[in-house]
């Protein structure tokens, strides 16, 4: 059965489940509206997530045929999953940051076959082991699961005013965790006069004991380099001196004091780059920096997807510091390795 918590002032939250991850679930949020219900990201596309879903909306006195639109943080399937289905049973309208979107149009566009061979020749490039990249060279038809989630049919526009009738909920475009990662700022006065502004949905952005993986989605046909931390950073920043009375996040729980959890964060990344600083007295490769780097369990425990996962943040993490002029690449190496200055 769904767990529904009142937050005052036409706010509800969900736990809808996420099928074997240690999250456990995603908050979705129900914004009352003079036009009908609107969510804040739906959950992961999972039936047993559906039903919570669905007959959570029953116990806020509603229904998914009576949803107005969907708001959604950013693309990932633990948010995002469920939109289609959503939008099938009611015709709401889903919105999302264009640089969200412009990935949902590449995964929807893209062949099994040259995501595998594109990903194979990345991880190379990191210095993954043979074996690691062996499953993706892999002989045969292949599927990829998650490549066809729903086209949002609206843009979320940073620094305007979503279209809700009767609430003031504003888009602040927070890249990082994703490129189109969005929080939503409901300017509206906290149902119990907290101190501070407004209450903020925060995504995964900026989470109350969780940090956030940084990571890299690039276009195989796009050879800009991105500064997904920098971004990340330059965000967290914006959001401390925001100030909201409350941080209504996707994941865990609410919390108030939101500068002071921005402070955290900042500190955590900074202590984090001088780690991989006195790694890289030696010259690594991605792989290498990311095998030696802490994470939540021994290297030789996190799963095969998990690890493409690690080389990625890892990655974001050289790039932060190579910009920085803090490391650079050793040039002439076939995997490239990096080393601190």
């Amino acid at each position: 059965m769904s767990q529904v918590t009142d937050h005052g002032g036409g706010v509800r939250s969900l736990k809808v489940p996420i099928p074997d991850n240690p999250l456990g679930h995603t908050l979705v949020y129900v914004l009352d509206t003079d036009r009908g219900p609107v969510l804040v990201d739906t959950g992961w596309d999972d039936p047993a997530s559906w039903d919570t879903l669905a007959e959570g909306l029953v116990a806020c006195g509603t229904s998914v045929g009576e949803i107005h639109g969907v708001v959604v943080t950013h693309h990932h399937p633990d948010h995002h999953g469920l939109s289609g289905r959503v939008r099938e049973a009611s015709g709401a309208w889903i919105a999302m940051h264009e640089a969200d979107i412009a990935l949902i149009r590449r995964a929807r566009g893209t062949r099994p076959d040259r995501w595998f061979s594109y990903m194979a020749g990345k991880l190379a490039a990191a210095g993954a082991p043979e074996e690691h990249l062996a499953p993706l060279r892999g002989a045969g038809p292949r599927t990829l699961p998650g490549l066809a989630p729903a086209l949002p049919d609206r843009e979320i526009v940073p620094g305007e005013l979503l279209d809700l009738p009767g609430r003031r909920l504003r888009a602040i475009w927070t890249p990082g965790h994703t490129p189109g990662h969005v929080c939503l700022h409901l300017e509206e006065e906290h149902p119990s006069q907290l101190p501070g502004h407004g209450r903020l949905f925060s995504g995964d952005h900026l989470l109350p004991e969780i940090t956030p993986h940084i990571g890299l989605y690039e276009d195989p046909d796009d050879a800009t380099v991105t500064d997904p931390l920098g971004d990340y950073l330059d965000s967290l920043e914006r959001i401390g001196r925001l100030a909201p009375a409350e941080v209504l996040p996707a994941h865990q729980h609410t919390f108030t004091d939101a500068p002071s959890r921005v402070r955290e964060l900042l500190a955590h990344h900074e202590d984090r780059l001088d780690d991989l600083l006195t790694l890289l007295a030696e010259p690594l490769t991605p792989w290498q920096l990311a095998e030696r780097m802490e994470w939540n369990r021994p290297w030789d425990q996190i799963p095969y997807g998990s690890r493409n996962i690690a080389v990625s943040e890892a990655e974001a993490h050289l790039r932060r510091l190579v910009k920085l002029g803090r490391a650079e690449a050793v040039p002439g190496g076939e995997p490239v390795t990096y080393v601190a200055v």
